[in-house]
């Protein structure tokens, strides 16, 4: 880290002034790992990232991912004090699924844990469990001493593929997605493949579909890998999940560090692409939507979006939904037919608070080709309502 003030004296409407401008730049780094069975004698992975009894360590464990393993607990607990680490308590029991991020309830209990098992910045905070309980958890983490050292594995195919290799963390609040949280690198990302055998189809797809919106804006080998084994993964095959998730998260990665705008300052978030809908739709369910079916949905209608703007030809918009379509990704919902109070789509809605979580300026990214992109400051409402009425038709949702 570097630092360098600079001073300056000047005069404004007669006052004598002095400004100071302090300059820093910090690095970041922190690794991704994929393995399987994390938690079992012998695996070394944990070790090489953190080296036992340099630190507390709290575990907070994903209610529905105890429920589904029931010795996790027991197992987390006898690898970490058997191999040296300095665990604080017994592992952590908490709600998890995106009810749970509601609020501040979560990030209230963890705090109160954290206060109680006494750590510090140069302590870790394990977090197992889904994208949601990731993200509340984080937070907490990230404000408890102003950041204790958190260390993510995310359990799901969204959350290993997305959210989970990324810096954010938040709450839903006001009934705006992630309206609290803040920005903070974890100190490592942890993805046990094994933990995606428990999951149904339907939520291992949630991942894919994250895969999909990285792979039509940014690498069209990757989606030529997802649309040749678009029936495998409908299908529920797990090497093809597999592969999808961890090139999904270099993807994810390769953007947040290079893409020059890793926390989100500037006005185009290519990584959004689909979700100014999405983010809407999820609300409009009161979150029974998932994040990845809502998702889905968004990508559809911006496909056909950029379609019928010209920015993309109807030969790629057609190939890009025929392989949604058959990797089993549901492509509407009943709820675009839901009308607000002057009989426009509600959906619209989401645009305006798309507008203002970018700071005032539209900036929504749409695919220019397969594996290609560009950015649009407005949309023509019409034409989208023309789009969502197609959408309905050539894809009618299961009510």
């Amino acid at each position: 880290m570097w630092l360098k003030p600079l001073v300056e004296r000047f005069v404004v409407s007669g006052f004598d002034s002095d400004e100071f401008e302090l300059r820093t730049g910090v690095e970041y780094a922190f690794p991704i790992l994929f393995t399987r069975a994390v938690f079992t004698p012998g695996n070394p992975a944990l070790t090489r990232l953190i080296t036992p009894g340099c630190g507390r360590v709290g575990v907070f464990l994903d209610s529905g991912v105890a429920a589904s393993h029931l010795p996790l607990a027991g197992q987390i607990e006898h690898f970490l004090r058997g191999g040296g680490y300095d665990l604080r308590g017994s592992p952590v029991i908490l709600p998890g699924g995106e009810a749970a991020k509601n609020g501040f309830g979560l990030v209230e209990q963890a705090l109160e844990e954290i206060a109680g098992w006494r750590l510090c910045r140069h302590s870790y905070v394990f977090v197992i469990g889904g994208g949601a309980f990731l993200d509340a958890i984080g937070l907490a983490a990230g404000l408890a001493h102003r950041g204790v050292r958190l260390v993510r594995f995310p359990t799901t195919a969204l959350a290993q593929g997305d959210s989970g290799v990324g810096v954010k963390n938040g709450v839903n609040l006001y009934g705006l997605k992630n309206f609290a949280g803040m920005f903070a690198p974890p100190h490592a990302v942890v993805c046990d493949l094994d933990f995606l055998a428990a999951l149904p189809v339907a939520m291992l797809l949630d991942g894919i579909a994250e895969a999909f919106k990285v792979a039509l804006i940014k690498d069209a080998d990757f989606f030529a890998f997802l649309e040749s084994g678009a029936d495998a993964i409908a299908a529920g095959s797990l090497p093809a999940i597999e592969e999808a998730v961890a090139r999904s998260a270099r993807l994810h990665a390769e953007h947040i560090a290079g893409g020059g705008d890793p926390f989100e300052l500037g006005g185009a978030r290519p990584l959004d692409f689909g979700h100014w809908a999405a983010h809407k739709l999820e609300a409009m369910s009161g979150h029974r939507l998932r994040h990845g079916e809502a998702v889905a949905v968004g990508l559809a209608l911006d496909l056909l979006y950029a379609r019928h703007l010209g920015l993309l030809c109807a030969q790629d918009c057609e190939r890009a939904l025929a392989a949604l379509h058959r990797a089993g990704l549901c492509l509407s919902t009943p709820l675009l037919r839901q009308r607000d109070g002057g009989g426009h789509p509600e959906v619209f809605h989401g645009i305006n608070e798309f507008r203002e979580h970018l700071g005032g300026a539209l900036a929504i990214t749409l695919p220019s080709g397969i594996g290609a992109r560009c950015e649009v400051s407005e949309i023509d409402l019409a034409l989208m309502a023309a789009c969502i009425d197609e959408l309905l038709l050539r894809y009618p949702p299961v009510s």
